[in-house]
């Protein structure tokens, strides 16, 4: 609880305890004297200023900047109203009851102190599930080490982390290996590896072992500041459900202060006017007194934005940060997906998948045919940086075998040539075979097909595919659970191999051979397919070559590799360890979210609507008026408050 929140706590308890105190007072003798009554009405006054005195503040700055339809207004009119009823009363002779407008004001503040005390305490959770921004970095001077202030690190110092300590500026590790805990960034408890050459991020926590980091980034550019900007910024893109409150609550106080000044004045008219009755002045206008104080929007005004809040700060806990309220609400819409392949549904590092060799002169004792076919193919490659040839080094890692490779010639489009150990080697497509003479054939298998000939015989080939996802089947899967109805793959690679794949996870329409150009044709498909739809469209890339499908879909979803620029700029969504599984996730949570504010706008309009029409009627007083305002804020917040937790 804050220094305000202490001080209003102090006001509310100071009134309380005023009012048990007058109660006590003898309800006859001298205080029904005139100075007597006098006396009563100003003891009176001094709790209702004590604890009301700001909102009577607040309620005259908003009437001289011409903005006196808030909550504000509402009860300052409600209960000054209220007691001014009472002071008639007291004054005529009939009686009059301080009691109850002081009691609208008191439990008002107590609504108010509650709301402040719920929306501080959310904000405080999400900042401690977001708290992955160090305070200082760890400079080596002299031997000994030097906590300084991050942002005063330039790029390509080095720093120094123990364990226990958080990695305040990214960079690339020079020296130590350790575990790393990227729970605060991915949402994930499994510690990840890492060392020497490896890139790391602010945000994750040295687990192990010390490290030296040589700094990639400025301070305010790293992963950890630009996640927290996100967060921090998310609620200045305002959901439609948001926009539309406040555009109620602009149309909505007018109208029901119109309202209550209607039913002050109007039925006291026609009774005495029309029907020859009492008009009663009095009792109509206790009735839109009352109607003013349950009219009062606060439920709504507050708890709608607070549900977003702690929705998109729940997502962030679970390693998926949303830029805004608005992209949350369309996420829970969203009945159609459609992934880019490669670094979404793949890992996008490609790896040998099977070595058929058709026959192997170099075979010697003990060397199976499949390790020869490898071994020349990574000999010859081992200059080249495309990421076949990446992978055939990875399979046949022992280049140092003392093996001559002279005249290495890379033949674009076709592949690579070179003599090991005085024999002439061809490794690459079917082209290079037929310029080599090698009589190839085709291979069933889906993927990269890399064919090798030795002196112009063929000798085999090498399938090199990339890599499904460990959770890449689960997650279409688990889309299926959420409510998507539609799955599409959007991909460069050939109609076989895409379709071969699409049916081993499940998704239900292929679009192959694409060029970027060709993914946002067929996203504009997709979305003219959906035209006049209540769903929404969600695409799925990498953040990178997939940036203007992102930004044409309803909602982008990026792979975010633990803070990718590309990412964080192209998408409407990011999920921080590139797992395919936290998409359906992030629809749930999304609509768990929405079901949120709806549970509140529902129950909020529906009391306010019935508790109304019985003020109107004269069956509610101030005390269910307190309830209805106050009383439902309190449950609205509560409720609210329930999408942090995911």
């Amino acid at each position: 609880m804050n220094r305000k929140q202490r001080r209003m706590l102090g006001r509310v308890l100071a009134a309380a305890a005023m009012l048990m105190l007058l109660a006590l007072l003898p309800d006859g003798g001298p205080l029904r004297s005139p100075p007597g009554r006098a006396l009563r009405f100003a003891l009176y006054l001094v709790p209702y200023l004590t604890v009301g005195y700001d909102i009577l503040f607040k309620a005259a700055k908003g009437i001289r900047n011409r903005q006196l339809f808030d909550e504000n207004f509402l009860m300052a009119v409600a209960t000054l109203g209220a007691l001014a009823l009472a002071a008639g009363g007291e004054w005529s002779g009939h009686g009059g009851d301080y009691l109850e407008a002081i009691a609208v004001m008191l439990f008002y503040q107590v609504g108010e102190l509650f709301q402040g005390y719920a929306v501080g305490r959310s904000r405080r959770d999400i900042g401690a599930l977001m708290d992955i921004r160090p305070d200082n970095a760890n400079i080596e001077r002299d031997g000994k080490l030097e906590p300084v202030d991050p942002g005063e690190v330039p790029v390509g110092s080095v720093i120094v982390v123990r364990p226990g300590e958080k990695i305040p500026i990214d960079g690339m590790i020079i020296e130590g290996r350790s575990n790393l805990d990227t729970s605060a960034l991915t949402g994930e408890s499994a510690p990840r590896g890492a060392g020497v050459g490896d890139e790391v991020v602010s945000g994750c926590v040295n687990l192990t072992h010390v490290l030296r980091v040589r700094t990639t980034r400025e301070f305010g550019e790293s992963t950890a500041s630009k996640i927290l900007d996100l967060v921090e910024n998310a609620s200045s893109r305002k959901s439609r459900s948001e926009n539309f409150i406040s555009r109620f609550a602009r149309v909505y106080t007018p109208a029901v202060c119109c309202s209550a000044l209607a039913l002050a004045v109007l039925p006291p008219l026609v009774r005495g006017a029309g029907m020859g009755l009492p008009p009663d002045w009095g009792d109509w206008a206790y009735r839109a007194l009352t109607f003013l104080v349950i009219s009062c929007p606060c439920a709504l005004v507050v708890s709608i934005p607070l549900t977003f809040f702690a929705g998109i700060g729940g997502a962030s806990r679970a390693g998926v940060l949303v830029k805004g309220s608005n992209y949350l609400e369309t996420l829970s819409k969203a009945d159609c997906v459609a992934f880019d392949k490669t670094g979404t549904l793949t890992r996008g590092v490609f790896e040998v998948t099977a070595v058929h060799p058709e026959r192997n002169p170099l075979r010697g004792p003990g060397v199976p045919d499949e390790d020869a076919l490898l071994h020349l193919a990574a000999h010859v490659e081992r200059y080249s940086t495309h990421p076949i040839a990446l992978s055939l080094r990875r399979a046949y890692p022992h280049e140092a075998d003392g093996c001559r490779v002279e005249d290495v010639e890379e033949l674009a489009g076709q592949g690579v040539r070179a003599r090991v150990n005085g024999r002439l080697i061809c490794v690459g497509n079917s082209a290079l075979m037929d310029a080599a003479g090698a009589a190839w054939h085709p291979c069933t298998r889906t993927g990269t097909i890399v064919h090798i000939a030795i002196d112009g015989e063929y000798a085999g080939h090498i399938v090199v595919s990339d890599v499904l996802k460990p959770h890449a089947k689960e997650a279409v899967t688990a889309l299926r659970d959420a409510g998507v109805r539609r799955v599409v793959m959007l991909t460069g690679d050939a109609q076989a191999a895409a379709e071969q794949m699409a049916e081993e996870l499940g998704i239900d329409e292929v679009r192959a051979g694409l060029l970027p150009e060709g993914k946002v044709a067929a996203v504009e498909e997709l979305l003219a397919e959906r035209a006049g739809g209540k769903g929404a469209l969600a695409f799925v890339g990498d953040g990178i070559n997939d940036a203007p499908v992102l930004s044409r879909a309803d909602v982008g979803i990026a792979m975010g590799a633990l803070g990718s620029d590309a990412a964080i700029e192209a998408a409407d969504v990011v999920l921080m360890d590139d797992d395919p599984l936290k998409i359906a996730r992030a629809i749930r949570i999304s609509r768990k979210c929405l079901g949120v504010v709806w549970q509140n706008v529902i129950f909020s309009i529906g009391v306010k609507l019935v508790c109304l029409a019985l003020g109107a009627s004269g069956a509610a007083n101030m005390w269910l008026a307190v309830f209805a305002d106050v009383g439902v804020m309190v449950l609205a917040v509560l409720n609210a408050i329930r999408a942090l937790f995911v």
